[in-house]
């Protein structure tokens, strides 16, 4: 019995030593040198030929059902209508002052009737605070449809994808997230007692990128750097859309920057204060956060520094699903210097980076991250941009964001990312009341009386 025992040790280390060589050898090194060895981007290329294969299946399946369902039709008679509301893109200028010239029409209020049910049914704001639709399914549970059950063949992947992901992928991310989080407490604690100088700088940047790239690679991530030159400098601002918290981790995996943003509790809070003791970040409480002066005045005094590291911030204020960038707050366009925009554009076919914060709480935003194939994204460091003379900070924030936008193949939207949260400003209401008073008295009805 002894030497059974003896046997099962020795056999059992010497599993875990054959684990930790592959661990060293194929995970910590390559990350602490920042080379890749192709296995992502060999799984990524496997993970692309099985969901071409599963779209094939699908609109297989999906031809079969529509020739079935066609026969239903022809056979009862019944055919389904066209749709409910069919959007008029025609401004207002056109449509009411076009009705009726001369008078104020009771037709009017129809034609606000009308762009209020299109509001209702599907407006470009709130669709943009949830997920990105897919053209096909990428055989996540989450997206499903009850798409497998379009063939057998579909089914049998879908179930082998679902015990591949949360048998071999999550445990193993699980594991290699844990260490990489410790590795940051522990070596941002070390280097932290270091004076500061060069040496110190060195160090706290290394440990910064390397537990970054190590929290990609917890993700079987595959990032795309381009224009590499154009990579934000010391003492400069990095704007960029977005998405999720991925969006810091992608970035810092290619270089430290100096975040803005909010005191956080729990896991967040932890990270951001080992942080905090080998580098300076711009941090503040939820009730300096409203006082846009002092967050002004900071954002100004780390800039001025040049050996300071390139502040890093989401003007956007929010995580938009990827599909759009939003109004810009103008606060970090008002304090000068050089903005270096940088384009994000996730790959929503193997994995949603989406995180919808007033659905999802962190630790499930973490769990759906974890359990997704890949996180695969294009990152494109843009030329630096500077304000130009008599361009004041809306303009400027205005031409920065459609650069990105346009980078990144995203629509432009001038809404504010805080509408998530919040009603909309009476501002907003007030300026259609006032464009159609303009229209009204353009055609003369005010002061005549006249109603048709």
């Amino acid at each position: 019995m002894e030497e059974n025992r003896k046997g099962h040790g020795l056999a059992e280390g010497k599993i875990l030593s054959i684990w930790m060589i592959l661990f060293v050898a194929l995970v910590l090194l390559p990350s602490m040198f920042r080379v890749s060895l192709g296995i992502s981007h060999f799984y990524v290329k496997i993970v692309i030929k099985m969901l071409e294969w599963a779209t094939l299946q699908i609109e297989e399946g999906v031809k079969k059902q529509k020739a079935l369902a066609l026969e239903n039709l022809i056979s009862t008679g019944s055919f389904p209508r066209a749709g409910i509301i069919q959007r008029d893109e025609t401004p207002m200028e056109e449509q009411v002052a076009g009705r009726c010239r001369g008078c104020f029409s009771l037709a009017d209020v129809m034609y606000f009737s009308k762009k209020g049910c299109e509001a209702v049914a599907e407006d470009e704001v709130t669709q943009r605070f949830s997920s990105e639709e897919l053209l096909s399914w990428n055989l996540l549970s989450r997206t499903n449809a009850n798409l497998h059950h379009t063939s057998w063949k579909l089914a049998a992947v879908w179930v082998t994808g679902i015990l591949f992901r949360y048998c071999l992928l999550l445990p193993f991310r699980i594991c290699l997230s844990v260490f990489s989080i410790l590795l940051l407490v522990l070596a941002t604690t070390v280097v932290g007692q270091f004076p500061n100088g060069r040496v110190k700088g060195w160090l706290s940047n290394q440990v910064q990128m390397v537990c970054a790239t190590l929290g990609t690679r917890c993700l079987s991530g595959l990032v795309h750097f381009h224009n590499r030159e154009n990579k934000p400098q010391k003492g400069g601002i990095c704007v960029a859309n977005h998405t999720s918290p991925l969006d810091v981790l992608v970035l810092a995996s290619d270089g430290c920057y100096s975040l803005v943003g909010q005191v956080h509790g729990g896991l967040m809070g932890l990270i951001q204060k080992s942080c905090m003791q080998t580098s300076q970040h711009v941090l503040f409480e939820r009730s300096e956060m409203k006082d846009r002066h002092l967050v002004r005045k900071r954002i100004r005094e780390h800039i001025a520094d040049k050996a300071k590291l390139p502040i890093l911030i989401f003007p956007e204020g929010t995580c938009i699903n990827n599909t759009s960038v939003m109004m810009f707050k103008k606060g970090s366009f008002e304090v000068g210097g050089t903005i270096h925009p940088v384009a994000i554009k996730y790959d929503p076919r193997f994995g949603d980076a989406f995180w919808n914060s007033t659905k999802h709480s962190i630790m499930t935003y973490a769990f759906n991250v974890l359990t997704s194939w890949a996180i695969v994204c294009n990152v494109w460091y843009l030329p630096p941009m500077v304000k130009e003379e008599e361009e004041d900070a809306v303009h400027f924030a205005d031409r920065v964001k459609a650069v990105i936008a346009a980078r990144a193949g995203m629509s432009v939207l001038p809404w504010d990312g805080g509408l998530k949260r919040k009603k909309i400003k009476e501002s907003f209401k007030e300026e259609q009341q006032k464009k159609y008073c303009q229209i009204v008295i353009e055609n003369g009805s005010v002061g005549n009386g006249n109603v048709c």
